[in-house]
C-alpha cells in the first residue's frame, strides 16, 4: 500500500494524544528515545501483548510491544513498519526488534532492560549482517550462546491497521505469527553445537539492568 495512504488510515484511527506522539517520532533515533523513556513492562499482573495504543496510553512495555510502537512510528513517517523476530534456545526468551533502511544500510530500533541486545546504527549493509550483529550478545549467564535464527523483515502491513495498532486485546496471536514466518539460521547446526562460552569479564555486563525487576526480592 502507497505509504501517504497508510498514514492517512493511521491517522483517522489514532485519537489526537496518540497523533502528537508519533508526530514527534519522526526518526528511528528519536523513536529509540521514545522507547527508553518508558518503564519496562515486567508483566507483573501476568502476561500481555498489548497495541501501539496500550503501550502509549500506560507508557510502558516490553520488547515486542515497544517494538509494534516503533514500527507504528515508522509507518506514520513513510517508512515500511518492519520487525524482526530473533528465535533461541528453548530455555532463553526470543527478542524483536523494530528495523529500518536508509541508503541500503540497515538499522534497529530496540527495547530491553538489559545493557545487551539494543539499538543498532544504520551501519549495517544487509538485515543478516544486522541481525548477525546480535549474536554475540546473545548468552545465558553460565555463557551459553543461545541464539538460533533470525526472521527476514517482517512487514506489519499485512495486517490491518484495527487488528494491531489500536486493539485493546492482548495480542497473543500476533507473538505465535512472527514466531512462525520464515527463519534463517544463524550458523549451522553443526557449528551451533561448538560455540565458545563467554568469558567471566562478559558475564558481567548481563548483571547490568535499566530499572529494577518488582518481582525479584531484594
Amino acid at each position: 500500500m502507497d505509504a501517504k495512504k497508510y498514514r492517512e488510515q493511521m491517522k483517522a484511527l489514532l485519537s489526537p494524544v496518540e497523533k502528537k506522539i508519533l508526530q514527534k517520532l519522526s526518526t528511528p533515533k528519536k523513536i529509540q528515545d521514545y522507547l527508553d523513556s518508558l518503564k519496562v513492562n515486567f508483566e507483573v499482573g501476568g502476561e500481555t501483548l498489548m497495541s501501539p495504543r496500550r503501550v502509549m496510553r500506560t507508557g510502558r512495555a516490553h520488547c515486542i510491544e515497544a517494538a509494534l510502537l516503533a514500527a507504528a512510528a515508522l509507518a506514520y513517517h513513510g517508512r515500511p513498519p518492519y520487525l524482526m523476530d530473533f528465535q533461541t534456545r528453548e530455555y532463553d526468551e526470543d527478542h524483536v526488534v523494530a528495523v529500518f533502511e536508509d541508503g541500503g544500510l540497515w538499522g534497529a530500533i530496540s527495547k530491553t532492560n538489559h545493557a545487551v541486545l539494543r539499538w543498532r546504527d544504520g551501519v549495517y549493509s544487509s538485515p543478516r549482517e544486522l541481525a548477525m550483529s546480535y549474536f554475540h550478545e546473545y548468552t545465558m549467564a553460565d555463557g551459553r550462546k543461545t541464539m538460533l535464527a533470525y526472521s527476514e523483515p517482517f512487514d506489519m502491513r499485512q495486517y490491518r491497521l484495527e487488528r494491531w495498532l489500536t486493539v485493546e486485546e492482548d495480542m497473543e496471536w500476533f507473538a505465535d505469527d512472527i514466531d512462525e514466518a520464515p527463519h534463517s539460521p544463524a550458523a549451522p547446526a553443526k557449528v551451533l553445537r561448538t560455540l565458545r562460552p563467554t568469558t567471566a569479564i562478559e558475564k558481567k555486563i548481563l548483571l547490568l539492568v535499566e530499572q529494577k525487576d518488582p518481582r525479584k526480592k531484594k
